[in-house]
């Protein structure tokens, strides 16, 4: 059996969880977006049959607005621990849907948040399989699903998959 993660998927995932737990509207873009120098990026990793990651990457002030949201009160001045917490269940969330999707036997790993500026992520051994771009009247934010499953060596110029077998 073959399990892939689609961008309709991906986009489908992302707008419920929005809407949801923050009741907020977001849409996909179509078209690249350039991630803001300060940012947060909260991410979980996914380990077994399908191996991969999933990220959230945003701007400062929209986790602080994420996490306003989410717990239902003003949104915090600056990043602190409860945006940090409330970005790494976002991702959570999405990861535990992926996960239901890959099969039993995969499993999520804690959260991890990195805020900073001008910083990139890279996880050995892996390649983008989506990135999706998503809007809402707060700005442009991204999700990145990364996988491992049957990524080549970048040396023999190969595509990247992004299902299981």
């Amino acid at each position: 059996m073959t399990a892939e993660i689609e961008i309709a998927d991906v986009a489908s995932i992302v707008q419920d969880i929005f809407s949801t737990m923050m009741d907020l509207s977001v849409c996909k873009v179509e078209g690249p977006i350039t991630p803001p120098g300060d940012r947060l990026t909260s991410s979980v990793y996914l380990e077994g049959s399908w191996k991969g990651a999933v990220s959230v990457e945003c701007s400062r002030q929209q986790a602080c607005d994420f996490a306003g949201r989410f717990l239902a009160s003003d949104p915090p001045p600056a990043v602190d621990d409860d945006v940090r917490d409330v970005m790494g269940e976002i991702v959570n969330m999405i990861g535990g849907n992926f996960k239901a999707s890959l099969g039993s036997d995969v499993r999520l790993s804690v959260p991890s948040v990195i805020d900073g500026s001008d910083y990139e992520i890279r996880i050995c051994g892996s390649a983008t399989c989506n990135k999706v771009a998503f809007r809402y009247e707060g700005g442009d934010f991204l999700v990145t699903v990364l996988t491992n499953h049957g990524v080549r060596p970048a040396r023999s110029g190969a595509a990247s998959r992004c299902d299981t077998n």
